[in-house]
């Protein structure tokens, strides 16, 4: 197995990527994967048998530009690839967050209660005239500072 980079019109990486992997099972060509790295515009990384398989898998897909020459080590491609961990962030009741996506982003406000089932917080904007309680995804909040029990 080798690794390969397939050159294609920029903003087009999905759909090529649709067909090489849909013209490779019809062909029955010895083509492993087919990655559309979000970081890389304009390329197309596919793991394959040797190079011939890529050639043949893209051959009369448009938008496909043409295969770089050579092997590309796994090194290379390593960090366009591997899936980066999230640091997880326990959110705790009575917590002061600040909002960080929605409608109500940049204020402040406190977690009153959180459903670990649905990934979702509810909370109060400290600085609303009249308490409204909030329902938000865990993502878009970020903890400033914890209330000491």
């Amino acid at each position: 197995m080798a690794i390969f980079i397939l050159r294609v019109t920029a903003n087009r990486e999905d759909q090529v990527a649709d067909f090489l992997s849909s013209n490779a099972e019809r062909k029955g060509l010895p083509v492993y994967a087919v990655i559309r790295p979000h970081k890389m515009r304009g390329y197309i990384i596919v793991e394959a048998q040797d190079r011939n398989a890529v050639e043949r898998a893209a051959f009369g897909v448009p938008y496909a530009r043409g295969v770089l020459k050579g092997e590309v080590p796994y090194k290379e491609i390593e960090n366009l690839v591997e899936v980066e961990k999230k640091e997880q962030v326990v959110l705790k009741k009575k917590d002061v967050v600040e909002i960080i996506a929605g409608p109500f982003k940049h204020e402040k406000a406190k977690i009153i209660r959180i459903d670990k089932t649905k990934n979702s917080v509810v909370v109060e904007l400290l600085n609303a005239a009249v308490p409204i309680p909030i329902t938000l995804n865990e993502e878009d909040v970020k903890v400033i500072r914890r209330e000491e029990e």
